[in-house]
């Protein structure tokens, strides 16, 4: 039985939300690996609209557990707000959502210290939602921060939770920042937060263990894009946690050994939110109709999305490092209104043309694309759900990406909802669902 990873290919926003959702009928478990309550995954239903933020996109099908694992950061107010949005839906969030007892928990003082580092002199600024994960993790990784597990021992608690509290008083007080923190009320509202999550917490690693000793089928789901890894992304314009495929091994406790394959999900432009380098951004007219035609509007923070071209050497790279089995193409349709489509197929750095990856920032931000231009089909693809019923120029199109990237488009998606999708037959993405 398999067990397959889903992230995104590119910086985010590829619209992993809609196929995970679409995925996980075939699937048992949806485990999420990583991230907090920046990354919003929209999914629609119908006439419903949700955008999940912590809880994995399978919560939506009934039957399939959700999982959060321990390399997810959590802010418990959040979590339960969003439990509750999905609650009034009609979604049974308490009988199929589990949290790992391993989870680090966000407080409210750590968006005071992201903003504070955000502002600061000479700091490059990251673009960050301020919601206090990057914090999170820095406590995680310095081993002074506080997980799940932590809550339920009252004495343990109040002494790890004073000692980090007042490492956030002594920062303020260096950083002469007069926001007034009320510490003590905020470790009572987390301890009356913690009573109201019991029940769903456990120790996770142990949960998919057994379900896969179980043969059950499970979907690790990825919270942003690759090239967002703290590894190996466009560092340090990058999440603080390991968005890329390893990391569902460290974010779930799940040994490689046990996960079957990888679906990247791609849009078929490319979009970033936030500072950092992006060779192929369109700034003119075409750049407004992809994120007019794409709704290029972050699903959390609302921010308009940079829009721009096809990247081949990111695809490339990202499949490189992640092992891409098969790529979910998403928003086709959104280029249905284009006479011509630019893909960067090379970079030029001073004057020799190249396909890899700059390691620096400052050396991608550099770079000049290199660009093809593949002809467009001015037809509507909008839910089509046959490969053979696209227009000939849209699957041109489609194949020219897979040679020159060398990895499969298994799916297309023409549209956000469920039945907008083609999967197609023989493909790596129909075995991997098979």
């Amino acid at each position: 039985m398999s067990n397959v990873i889903v992230l995104g290919a590119q910086w985010g926003d590829e619209g992993k939300g809609k196929v995970v959702d679409l995925l996980a009928e075939r699937f048992d478990i949806v485990a999420r690996y990583q991230g907090g309550h920046n990354a919003g995954h929209t999914v629609f239903i119908g006439e419903k609209k949700f955008v999940l933020k912590l809880i994995p996109s399978g919560i939506l099908r009934g039957g399939v557990l959700a999982v959060i694992g321990n390399g997810v950061v959590v802010d418990l107010a959040a979590l339960i707000e969003e439990m509750g949005t999905l609650e009034a839906a009609g979604i049974d969030v308490r009988r199929n959502l589990r949290i790992s007892n391993r989870a680090h928990v966000i407080f409210p003082f750590h968006r005071l210290v992201e903003k504070m580092s955000e502002a600061r002199e000479n700091r490059i600024p990251i673009g960050t939602t301020a919601r206090g994960i990057g914090p999170c993790y820095e406590d995680k990784i310095g081993r002074r921060g506080i997980r799940i597990a932590d809550l339920f021992d009252s004495e343990s608690f109040r002494l790890l939770y004073d000692t980090l509290a007042e490492d956030k008083r002594t920062l303020a007080a260096t950083f002469d920042l007069r926001e007034s923190i009320d510490y003590a009320g905020i470790r009572r509202q987390t301890e009356e937060l913690a009573e109201r999550i019991r029940p769903l917490v456990c120790d996770t690693s142990k949960l998919l263990h057994d379900a896969i000793a179980q043969s059950k089928r499970v979907l690790f789901e990825g919270a942003q894009g690759a090239m967002l890894d703290i590894d190996h992304g466009t560092y340090p314009f990058v999440t603080s946690s390991s968005a890329t495929a390893g990391g569902a091994s460290t974010g779930t406790g799940v040994p490689p050994t046990r996960i079957n394959g990888v679906i990247g999900v791609s849009k078929a432009y490319i979009t970033r939110v936030g500072s950092g380098p992006f060779p192929t951004e369109s700034k003119d007219a075409a750049g407004d109709l992809l994120r007019r035609e794409g709704n290029e509007y972050g699903a959390v923070t609302g921010r308009p999305r940079r829009c721009g071209w096809f990247d081949i050497p990111l695809l490339a790279y990202t499949a490189m490092v992640n092992g891409f089995d098969t790529i979910m193409m998403t928003k086709l349709d959104v280029l249905d209104q284009l006479d011509e489509i630019p893909v960067c197929v090379r970079y030029r750095v001073k004057g020799a043309e190249v396909c890899d990856m700059p390691a620096t920032w400052r050396a991608l931000e550099a770079v000049e694309p290199v660009y093809e231009r593949l002809p467009g089909w001015k037809t509507s693809t909008r839910g089509i759900s046959r490969y053979d019923a696209l227009p000939a120029p849209a699957r041109n199109y489609l194949t020219f990406l897979e040679d020159r990237t060398g990895v499969e488009i298994g799916g297309i998606s023409t549209g956000p909802e469920r039945t907008e999708t083609i999967i197609r037959r023989g493909s790596a993405l129909e075995r991997l669902l098979g």
